[in-house]
């Protein structure tokens, strides 16, 4: 089904066959609940308030002359009002695209101009440094400033509000499956950015691959934190709300999304790792405040279910002693450290961007927190790999998600091809020819290992393999990654050592931490302090690791298939 009426066979949004209409579906399933919300719920929109607004906002739109086909770019904090820009957009067929809040003058001129928008809509925070980019803009016609009023040069939000003639439906109908939806602008770190090009077919095939593994609850909570500029922020805390209807709670602060977990108490959670680890910091640290005996039975408790949860994960059985120390540990701690943190209603719960420490995900799944890494790209929105919330394989990213071919080049590379992969890269053949072959392969860039189950574990990006003196192949990441897990204070941490004898890092104090760590002991009396060590449970426990090769290697199996049930995925190896 490519278009048409919306019935009551086929009203749920995962059904339709582009986001704009699969807004439509979920207004009408979901009127009346909250589709998003402020902090504590001073305000709040339901989906049927949210879709009069986009459509006064869309409205707006076509009469400064937006039409289908168009882009228009958005600098603007996670708030309620980006849903209203967006979808509008979207009502309109044609490509809203987000830009970094970090992002100067000349960085803006270089999006927008490979983009080509028309309009760019912002807040008083941003409008300064969109005016300074203004004149250097070959195509926009028109800033849009959403909050207090907008400088002469500039339109506010009344200025484009109201067009009694303006049929929504007739526009949303026109809306192709293989329209471009949005743009996602790489990172740009071995060069200018590209512009990622994903179409609606693209973002509805991976909301229903995310379907498949993920049971989300009708009305389920997220939070949207991320910068809307990143593929994680647009397919985890917008589409899927927008597909299943969900209730968003946006933070325009990404220090604070912490504190928002007890108001939302999110039934799907996705944060980078560095969240985990603070989290997990802070947990350590409030138990080290507890009194005698209770830090030590706190401590004794983790100790446990940590060593249960490593037993589980090699297929060995769990002691029946053991067993009942971790139920009585759920009863009198876990539950309530999971409540404590707003972490207590998860249906779902994952991690991703970049490698998370092993010990990070143990200590959350021993005190009932099932962190899950997942895997994708912005070439494949975001959806590639994740491990299904009842078959969790610690150290790997998970088996391929629905809908998703993976195999692995002689070198290691991982490959992938599905319905997810972008259309390719704006303005740029040459460079979408070389990601995506003739058969239809991506070519990921990620070095990767797929074992007997399928299962796939991330080794390093191709391009940044350290090769040393003598020719040893290692992983920058996966030893940043251990530096940063070795205290709290380290925030972030950056190896160098191609071509050289040795490796060295430079190391950043994590401005959070640092500060309460520094004031809690005796540093400012001139004593030297004493760094925190890793969790004491730890060292104690036996290291079975898993981890592959950290080395550039390819697999030594002979060609194979292997498939995954539970997410109806396939990886090869060859």
């Amino acid at each position: 089904m490519e278009s048409g009426t919306i019935t009551p066979a086929a009203a749920r949004g995962v059904d339709a066959p582009t986001i704009a209409e699969a807004f439509r579906r979920t207004v009408a399933a979901h009127r009346d609940s909250v589709a998003v919300r402020t902090l504590g719920g001073a305000e709040q929109w339901t989906w049927g308030e949210l879709q009069e607004r986009v459509d006064a906002f869309a409205g707006g739109l076509a009469k400064l002359g937006l039409r289908h086909g168009d882009t228009m770019a958005i600098m603007l904090l996670n708030r309620p009002e980006f849903y209203v820009v967006d979808l509008a957009a979207t009502t309109l067929g044609a490509t809203p695209f987000s830009i970094y809040q970090s992002y100067a003058p000349n960085q803006i001129v270089y999006v927008m101009d490979d983009a080509e928008a028309r309009v760019i809509v912002t807040e008083q925070a941003f409008v300064e440094v969109v005016r300074a980019a203004r004149p250097f803009l070959r195509k926009l016609e028109h800033v849009i400033v959403i909050d207090g009023e907008a400088p002469a040069d500039c339109l506010d939000l009344a200025d484009v509000q109201g067009n009694p003639s303006f049929d929504a439906e007739a526009h949303w109908r026109s809306v192709s499956p293989d329209d471009v939806l949005t743009l996602i602008y790489t990172s740009g770190t071995t060069g200018p950015p590209k512009g990622v090009q994903l179409s609606h077919r693209n973002l509805i095939a991976a909301v229903r691959s995310t379907e498949t593994v993920i049971e989300v609850p009708a009305g389920a909570r997220v939070i949207s934190w991320l910068p809307a500029a990143h593929i994680a922020e647009r397919a985890a805390h917008y589409y899927l709300p927008v597909v299943f209807g969900l209730c968003v709670t946006p933070c325009p602060d990404p220090r604070h999304v912490i504190t928002y977990l007890p108001d939302v108490r999110p039934h799907w959670f996705f944060a980078v790792p560095r969240i985990w680890e603070k989290l997990k910091a802070g947990l350590e640290a409030m138990i080290a405040q507890q009194p005698e005996p209770q830090r030590t039975q706190s401590l004794a408790a983790i100790d446990a279910a940590i060593w249960k949860v490593r037993l589980e994960q090699y297929d060995e059985p769990v002691p029946g002693d053991l067993s009942l120390a971790v139920a009585k540990a759920e009863e009198t701690l876990f539950c309530k450290l999971r409540a404590q943190l707003g972490l207590d209603k998860l249906t779902a719960v994952n991690v991703g961007a970049a490698p998370t420490p092993r010990g990070v995900i143990e200590f959350f799944h021993a005190i009932g927190i099932p962190l899950a890494e997942l895997w994708g790209m912005s070439e494949t929105c975001g959806c590639g790999t994740v491990n299904p919330p009842q078959r969790i394989k610690i150290g790997t990213v998970g088996p391929p998600a629905p809908g998703v071919e993976l195999r692995l080049a002689p070198d290691g590379e991982l490959l992938m091809r599905s319905e997810v992969v972008m259309l390719g890269y704006r303005n740029e053949p040459e460079a979408t020819a070389d990601a995506i072959d003739a058969d239809g392969w991506l070519h990921t860039g990620d070095i990767a290992d797929i074992d007997e189950d399928g299962y796939v574990t991330i080794i390093e990006r191709k391009k940044e393999i350290i090769i040393n003196a003598a020719g040893k192949n290692m992983s920058p990441s996966y030893i940043e990654s251990a530096l940063k897990a070795a205290s709290p204070l380290i925030g972030h941490a950056v190896v160098i050592g191609d071509g050289r004898t040795y490796n060295t890092a430079l190391i950043v104090l994590d401005a959070d931490v640092a500060p309460l760590w520094a004031a809690s002991t005796a540093w400012r009396a001139g004593v030297s302090p004493s760094w925190p060590s890793r969790s004491w449970c730890a060292r104690r426990c036996r290291r079975r690791s898993t981890a592959p090769t950290r080395g550039l290697r390819a697999s030594s199996r002979s060609s194979a298939s292997t498939s995954s049930p539970a997410t109806g995925g396939r990886a090869t190896t060859s």
